[in-house]
């Protein structure tokens, strides 16, 4: 069977709306037999979904992570796809997801990406996995504890989870359920910055600090197989360095951002010193290759999108990964990056929607 396209929208009908706190829903998307290969995921990826406004007929991309655990691999493609979707204080399709989207509804849905993953099959047997996370980031967590316990029954997890309230958190029962079908293999710590709770924790942010005394007193750190960090930027990085400060190998260290503050990194430079003023991209996508110019400040993406409207992209913002591509030749400057690791933009592979060329003729690849 052909691998799905990349890129490749699907009519899909919301099978259920489900209410998680005031400020989040759970859609539950049914798939149709014929697509379900098409939407075979791995756990801790993600789903585009997409919306025409009416305002202007202006399209409108998001990105939300699968909750639902992942399908086995000799098992058939998934019959249902459960993401969870936290309202943005002026964001249109967040808003859109709350007030307006109801069972029956049909909406149009990418096929699945990403690599903040854990491949269950590829996990040792006993292997111990731990995760931080902070609001809406235990929705790729979720899934990717879910399908580990249930694939290695010697396996465990660690979650260390923070959010503002109670009232706040999502996905709640869900993992309490976790607690109790796996209670001597998955391990759940609970931190609330804006309340106190009347057992465990103390409030208060869960910053490096906290977490350099904290972790090692929940688990053997440094054996950890592997670390999984998903939420706000600013606690992404601060438990990164605070991993790093405790002599955790990077390769062991995974990371997905949800929300990134107004402070960017700096932009990650080739060796040349600035982008070129225009150029041309030959760009391979679904096996087609196509060589087009780039107009002055323009990214690689949207050159490749004024001839290619198939190209993958989501958020734009060099966050969500899904225009991820490799440079087979030229060079080019990302503005930024809070998608790929360290290895992946060693090995070559950049974000198309914050590349720009550097030499006048870049080639990439999207199929890599």
């Amino acid at each position: 069977m052909a691998a799905p396209r990349h890129g490749a929208f699907h009519p899909l009908t919301v099978a259920e709306v489900d209410r998680l706190t005031d400020d989040s829903v759970a859609l539950t998307l049914r798939v149709p037999e014929e697509l379900r290969e098409d939407y075979r995921h791995a756990p801790g990826q993600h789903l585009t979904l997409r919306r025409t406004a009416p305002e202007g007929g202006v399209e409108v991309r998001r990105t939300y992570s699968i909750c639902s655990p992942a399908p086995t691999a000799d098992g058939p493609g998934p019959a249902h796809l459960r993401v969870g979707v936290r309202l943005v204080e002026g964001g249109e399709f967040s808003t859109f997801a709350h007030k307006e989207i109801a069972a029956g509804d049909v909406l149009d849905v990418m096929v699945p990406a990403g690599r903040f993953v854990l491949d269950p099959a590829a996990a040792p047997a006993s292997g111990h996995y731990a995760a931080i996370v902070g609001g809406s980031g235990i929705t790729p967590v979720l899934s990717i504890a879910a399908s580990l316990l249930a694939a290695r029954p010697d396996a465990r997890f660690c979650l260390v989870r923070s959010d503002r309230t109670a009232a706040s958190t999502m996905f709640l029962e869900e993992v309490a359920d976790l607690k109790d079908r796996y209670p001597s293999r998955f391990q759940l710590v609970t931190v609330l910055s804006r309340e106190e709770q009347e057992s465990g924790l103390p409030s208060g942010r869960l910053d490096e600090e906290r977490l350099t005394s904290l972790l090692p007193a929940l688990l053997p750190v440094a054996e950890v197989t592997g670390w999984f960090l998903c939420g706000p930027y600013g606690l992404v990085q601060g438990a990164e360095r605070t991993l790093h400060a405790l002599g955790v190998s990077r390769t062991r260290v995974h990371e997905e951002i949800f929300h990134v503050e107004d402070t960017s990194p700096a932009p990650v430079r080739s060796a040349a010193s600035a982008a070129a003023a225009a150029g041309r991209v030959t760009a391979r996508l679904d096996g087609r290759s196509g060589t087009w110019p780039v107009q002055e400040g323009e990214s690689l993406l949207d050159a490749v999108l004024r001839n290619r409207a198939d190209a993958p992209y989501a958020c734009k913002g060099g966050v969500c990964g899904t225009c991820r591509a490799f440079v087979v030749s030229g060079e080019v400057r990302m503005d930024r990056n809070f998608a790929l690791e360290a290895e992946e933009t060693d090995a070559g592979f950049v974000l198309a929607c914050q590349s720009h060329p550097v030499t006048e003729e870049v080639e990439i690849d999207f199929d890599r």
